[in-house]
């Protein structure tokens, strides 16, 4: 079934498109506010005024101005000069989300492009034509969206196929013809949030499924190692009333709900290290993080943020230019986001090293049979302090740097791209750590009393594993056991069984 752009759309929405490839079209409404605005825009044109990108030079070169004779010119010059953007191409789906989000930009009806420039871009979402967008060397916008607006000219390069050929070949192929850029189009092509909100987007669609993963994660260890579940109570969490701990301590209560290992108090200990009692304080706040952050990328993702906007309303027009395309709101969005990633990525660590070492865990060293012999599951846990230590350094925030462009015009720069790509692989690294403590908690299954019952969903999460993973007694290739759970946390399988057996997890 096709989706269709004209209204407001949610993160949801989004990763069907980028991710999983519907079908787009658009509403009668996306197209007549399209028009419209294209119609001001020449309407406005036949006035001898300066109007910035359009009737005049860029940047610093605001002042200089164009002929009517020389705009076309204009637009083509500019996304060949700053299609600059150096290294690794943006993968499959991060270009699809930087096409669909100019879709969403564009679409708003407040930037003057014609329906055709905007019509090639979702023909090229539904062919899954991609354009080759090297992704490094962005300050928030411009440089990777020059290289995709090259293609839709027949210039540049595009994946079709997963072959890299060149735009023109292509577009010959699918009986496309190029556009030609005409006024306004390649400012608003290259313009706005676009490219840091697609990759934002992405991220945050991660991090909070591995976040409500993390519950899942941290309930089997907290089970396998008979935790104390009166840290949970209901009434502990009113006297703190923060929305989401409470709904964190529901989840792990709801997932332990019948466990015979983990129990309201323990015959022998008071509490659990700050890794177990402390979950639904640590993750709530974590889940706060990404909900706050979640407001600010579905606004953005249906907002114009082109600059100059093409504003008419009733018998009022006007072309301002302002600032829209600012990052501000995404990059520290996903600044914080990196940061509370990198928390709940630590305290998984700081459990699955609970599980591994026989002298807190009173298994056997590792969750091996025979330690000494066999290494069991010691280097998994080198390989989270390696990956922990990366994502320290990526929760550097990338807002606060600031080195002016464009001659001085430009003498903020909000650098927002940077904090939402550098999101992206903190997403991937938090999935890894938080497989190899799942990876443990299945390992420990072995060594459980077998007097006691597991939860009858933590024993859902322990078949679940059992049909994708067998445990040895001796050493063996751990490293595709770790891809194997990185993947059901990544694609939601781990989520699908949980609410097989509980229903959704807040």
């Amino acid at each position: 079934m096709n989706i269709q752009l004209g209204d407001n759309i949610d993160i949801n929405t989004f990763i069907q498109i980028a991710r999983f490839k519907t079908p787009l079209e658009f509403s009668e409404n996306y197209v007549a506010r399209v028009k419209k605005s294209r119609d001001v825009l020449e309407d406005m044109m036949t006035r001898d005024e300066p109007m910035y990108g359009i009737t005049t030079g860029f940047g610093s070169l605001c002042s200089e101005k164009i002929s009517q004779q020389q705009t076309a010119e204009l637009q083509e010059n500019l996304i060949l000069s700053h299609a600059v953007s150096v290294g690794e191409p943006l993968n499959e789906e991060q270009a699809r989300a930087c096409m669909l989000m100019i879709l969403q930009n564009l679409g708003q009806g407040y930037s003057g492009v014609r329906f055709e420039v905007l019509d090639q871009i979702r023909q090229f979402l539904n062919l899954n034509l991609i354009p080759w967008m090297p992704k490094e060397g962005s300050v928030g916008y411009l440089a990777p969206e020059a290289h995709l607006a090259l293609t839709l000219t027949g210039r540049g390069q595009l994946y079709k196929n997963g072959e890299l050929r060149s735009a023109q070949e292509i577009l010959d192929e699918e009986n496309i013809t190029p556009v030609k850029l005409q006024a306004k189009e390649g400012l608003a092509l290259i313009s706005g949030t676009t490219s840091t909100t697609a990759l934002a987007a992405l991220a945050l669609y991660d991090l909070q499924n591995a976040a409500k993963s993390a519950d899942i994660i941290a309930a089997l260890s907290l089970e396998s190692l008979e935790g104390v579940l009166i840290a949970f109570d209901e009434r502990v969490m009113n006297v703190r009333p923060h929305h989401e701990q409470a709904k964190t301590a529901s989840n792990i209560r709801r997932l332990l709900k019948n466990s015979e290992l983990a129990q309201p108090r323990h015959p022998t200990k008071l509490q659990d290290a700050l890794s177990l009692r402390c979950i639904p304080q640590l993750h709530g706040a974590v889940k706060k993080v990404l909900n706050d952050a979640l407001v600010t990328i579905e606004i953005e993702m249906n907002a114009c943020c082109d600059n100059p906007i093409v504003w008419h309303n009733h018998n009022q027009q006007e072309i301002i230019s302002a600032c829209n395309p600012d990052s501000s709101y995404v990059g520290l969005a996903m600044d914080t986001a990196a940061i509370a990633a990198t928390n709940l990525a630590k305290m998984s660590e700081r459990r699955n090293n609970r599980l591994i070492d026989g002298s807190l865990s009173g298994f056997s060293y590792f969750l091996i049979q025979k330690p000494g012999l066999n290494s069991g599951l010691m280097i998994p846990q080198y390989t989270q302090a390696g990956l922990l230590n990366d994502m320290r350094i990526l929760s550097h925030p990338a807002t606060i740097d600031n080195i002016p462009t464009c001659g001085n015009q430009e003498d903020y720069v909000a650098m927002g791209y940077n904090a939402a790509k550098k999101a992206i692989s903190i997403a991937e690294k938090l999935e890894y750590i938080l497989a190899i403590e799942l990876l443990s908690g299945f390992y420990a299954d072995q060594f459980l009393p077998k007097n006691k019952k597991r939860s009858p969903a933590m024993q859902a999460v322990i078949s679940g594993l059992e049909k994708r993973i067998k445990i040895s007694d001796q050493d063996t290739y751990i490293y595709s056991f770790i891809n194997e759970i990185k993947g059901m946390i990544h694609d939601g399988v781990l989520l699908k069984i949980i609410e097989h057996e509980i229903e959704k997890l807040d």
